[in-house]
Formats: C-alpha cells, sequence, structure tokens
C-alpha cells in the first residue's frame, strides 16, 4: 500500500531564521501515519530544518548526477544526504524550462540519487504548448520512462506530476 505524500518546495525563498521557524511549526503539527511529508528547503538551510524534522522528512530540491568534480556550485547526492536530506528534487520543470535539464540528466540523477541512499521526486509535465498541442500523455509517459530507465523494481521513486 502507498502512503499520501504532501511535499513543500520553499524555491529560493527566507533567510535561515525563517527555515528555522517554519520547520519548528512543521515539527509541532500532527501528521496521520499514513502520510509522509517532506519539505525541500534551499541548501543552505537544509541542515538546520533536518534538525527539527521529526515528523516530516527534508529534501534538497536538486543535486548533480557525479559523486565529486569540478561542478563549482553544485552538490552531490552524498553532500544533501550528509546534510540530512531523505530526498531530492530532480527535474522539476523550472530546471527543466529555465536550466535546460534534459530527461537523460533526469535519470542520471535518479540512479544516483537511490545510489546514494536517497528517494528522488522525479517531477514530470508537459509545457502550457505541449498541453495545448495534446501533447501531455506522450510528454509524461516520455519523462517517466526515462527517468525510470536502470531503476531496479522496489527501489524507492516518487513521481510527481507538475
Amino acid at each position: 500500500m502507498r502512503n499520501t505524500i504532501v511535499a513543500g518546495n520553499w524555491k529560493m525563498n527566507g533567510d535561515l531564521t525563517l527555515a528555522e521557524q517554519l520547520a519548528e511549526q512543521m515539527a509541532q503539527q500532527a501528521v496521520s501515519e499514513s502520510v509522509e511529508v517532506v519539505v525541500f528547503p534551499p541548501a543552505v538551510y537544509l541542515s538546520a530544518a533536518a534538525e527539527k524534522a521529526v515528523n516530516f522528512s527534508v529534501g534538497g530540491q536538486n543535486a548533480h548526477a557525479a559523486q565529486s568534480g569540478a561542478f563549482t556550485g553544485e552538490l552531490s547526492m552524498a553532500m544533501l544526504k550528509t546534510a540530512g536530506a531523505s530526498h531530492v528534487l530532480i527535474g522539476h520543470s523550472e530546471r527543466r524550462s529555465l536550466f535546460g535539464e534534459t530527461d537523460q540528466q533526469v535519470a542520471e540523477k535518479t540512479l544516483a540519487a537511490i545510489a546514494a541512499g536517497l528517494t528522488p521526486v522525479v517531477c514530470v509535465g508537459e509545457t502550457l504548448a505541449e498541453r495545448e498541442a495534446g501533447k501531455l500523455e506522450a510528454v509524461v509517459k516520455q519523462q517517466v520512462t526515462s527517468a525510470l530507465a536502470g531503476v531496479e523494481k522496489g527501489q524507492p521513486v516518487v513521481i510527481a506530476y507538475e
């Protein structure tokens, strides 16, 4: 049986004080055992939110597929894990549209997340132009199929339709 997942992406908003306050407020909320709550604070506040996470999980908003290397400004999956993350957003619509992230990169990141012990939250969805052209199903099917290539049965993956 699958649990319901409620996730909130803080995007590039707030400061450390706000991150700590939001995490503290969330920690005080009653959450049903059948609901998994995951928040995605900015990376610099991930550890602070993770410290307060008693009834919710935290995740990274993005990470690189490589374990290490000359990728200035990027984070590895292991870095997120060390900071307290249990999940990572992959293929968010903004990463795809603003930064040109491809289905191939999403697939690589998905496998890297699993290898690092993180649960990838793979974001899929069509653009407005694709929807208006009647391509919704084809686009989403391609994104899901590509993202799951190489994922073995039973490995944790969440698909989030945006």
